[in-house]
């Protein structure tokens, strides 16, 4: 029996993962980027290769709020990303379990 591979590009929230993947791999200090080390240590359960450190270390939560400082309502978008974020690793997590 072969191993359930998982379409990533069709979980939510993958615009944000798959691209802030790809921007910490390129060392870009991104608002994906920052949001996938948020998120680093339970996407790195879900089987991705989620880099230890990215190129802004340190708290990457605050990293996150300081690229999105200069929007209009940081605050409400900070939570929305994260929202997305998390709709994903659960995602992954669920067609991880099956």
């Amino acid at each position: 029996m072969s191993p359930h591979v998982v379409d990533l590009r069709k979980l939510p929230g993958a615009e944000i993962v798959l691209e802030g993947l790809d921007d910490l791999d390129a060392g870009r200090r991104t608002i994906e980027a920052a949001a996938v080390q948020v998120a680093a240590a339970r996407l790195r359960d879900g089987g991705l290769p989620v880099p230890e450190r990215g190129p802004d270390a340190g708290e990457p939560g605050h990293a996150l709020y300081r690229l999105l400082a200069d929007e209009l309502d940081p605050h409400s978008r900070y939570n929305a990303i994260l929202r997305r974020v998390d709709s994903f690793a659960r995602a992954l997590e669920g067609a991880r379990a099956r």
